[in-house]
């Protein structure tokens, strides 16, 4: 189950070799949609990425630190840091393809 950082606890959250967070919002439907695809991923991925999620109702200036303008958007960290951002609903293949080149890196 993907971890739920909040602003307190964002930081160490991330910190690791591979972290991907998805920034959603409750009332989002394309972030219901992506839901279930990043949780498929989690069970293939687990063990090689830390999965996050954070939700951006209320914690804006989070989401807006790293470039997020819209939900869903998932930010991949390297070390604690930002590295590259994908924004909208993928399925699962093209995500799966993305982790594994990632990963390779």
């Amino acid at each position: 189950m993907a971890i739920d950082a909040t602003v307190d606890n964002f930081d160490a959250t991330v910190d690791g070799p591979l972290t991907l967070v998805d920034f959603w919002a409750p009332w989002c439907g394309p972030c219901k949609m992506t839901e279930p695809v990043l949780q498929k991923l989690e069970e293939h991925y687990g063990q090689q990425i830390k999965f996050v999620r954070f939700n951006v109702d209320g914690q804006q200036d989070q989401a807006t630190k790293y470039k997020v303008y819209s939900v869903p958007s998932l930010v991949l960290f390297r070390n604690g840091q930002a590295k590259e951002k994908v924004t909208g609903v993928y399925p699962y293949e093209k995500l799966a393809h993305y982790l594994e080149r990632k990963i390779k890196e």
